[in-house]
């Protein structure tokens, strides 16, 4: 699927994932992908400068793990502001989703325009 499509989105799907709980950025890439049946395939580069911008917007904090750990991992978690951001994407998810269901599946025929 085109980037093109996910223009103003990819906050709210990122948001929907680490809503699930604390998750690194290679985690989140990988649950964007699953999810979506491998059409959000994203590179890197597309994942982290969207959670750098989601957390300097105070909707995500990111933690380094503990020192002495194998692997160093940035872990994300949504902040209260976060939680509300994501209800507030979901509902506007749904009303656009509506109106766009009505005009493209509903098989109306529209009125000619003079």
């Amino acid at each position: 699927m085109k980037a093109e499509v996910l223009k103003g989105h990819l906050d709210g799907l990122l948001l929907a994932i680490v809503d699930s709980g604390a998750q690194h950025g290679y985690a989140i890439r990988e649950a964007l992908r699953v999810g979506s049946a491998g059409q959000f395939d994203l590179p890197t580069g597309t994942i982290y400068p969207a959670l750098y911008r989601l957390e300097r917007a105070g909707l995500i904090t990111g933690q380094w793990t503990k020192p002495g750990e194998r692997r160093q991992r940035r872990y994300y978690e949504l902040t209260p502001a976060g939680r509300r951001a994501l209800t507030d994407q979901r509902d506007s998810w749904r009303e656009f989703a509506t109106a766009v269901s009505a005009v493209l599946l509903q098989g109306h025929t529209w009125p000619a325009t003079a």
